[in-house]
């Protein structure tokens, strides 16, 4: 498999600077939505790399830093807990990804999404860009990007499990997992969590 099949595609396309993007954390209960945009130098090596659902914590964090420093540019942002509760996860996931394209510097020409989504009610993303069904495991800058997003989301809720220890959100990150469902159940809701997504408490 190439992973750089359709950043060639893009390239062929007239574009010089294309970037992956990727977004974490659209199914917790808590926390906000990251996401991370990356323009890797075209054919760029980066030994391991692959779509951040597959690799351990352990690897994602080796990688981090790596990325970083190969990245011709890099960006996070992330849309909180509240404002997907205001809005819908979809227009969240997805303004989140257009802030992290917003990020980068030098600009893109042009953006590879992962998934089949290019808007929600009340985002789109306004880059050129194409969307690219399992594209975190497909090509080389969105899996760059989903390692970026999900370790810095990671990184995120455990500080929230020092500031809200009796949740313990550095065991389930957030996610609804038994434990999380039983704490939510002693304690109630905290801050950061969001309150569309608790209904079947």
């Amino acid at each position: 498999m190439d992973l750089w099949q359709y950043e060639k595609e893009a390239t062929e396309g007239g574009n010089t600077l294309v970037c992956g993007c990727d977004e974490a954390g659209a199914g917790p209960l808590a926390g906000p939505v990251y996401a991370a945009a990356v323009i890797l130098p075209f054919g760029e090596d980066i030994p391991g790399l692959d779509d951040s659902k597959k690799l351990t914590e352990k690897k994602r964090e080796g990688l981090f830093p790596v990325i970083q420093d190969r990245a011709l540019a890099w960006s996070v942002a992330w849309v909180e807990a509240a404002e997907i509760d205001a809005t819908d996860i979809l227009s969240a996931r997805i303004k989140a990804m257009q802030l992290a394209i917003d990020g980068l510097s030098p600009k893109p020409d042009f953006a590879l999404i992962d998934g089949n989504r290019d808007h929600g009610q009340s985002a789109v993303i306004t880059a050129p860009h194409r969307c690219v069904v399992k594209g975190d495991s497909l090509s080389a800058s969105i899996a760059a990007a989903s390692v970026l997003a999900k370790v810095s989301r990671d990184r995120f809720m455990a500080e929230m499990a020092q500031k809200y220890p009796e949740y313990r959100f550095d065991k389930h990150k957030g996610y609804g997992t038994r434990l999380h469902y039983e704490l939510l159940r002693t304690y109630g809701p905290s801050p950061i969590h969001r309150r569309t997504f608790l209904k079947n408490l």
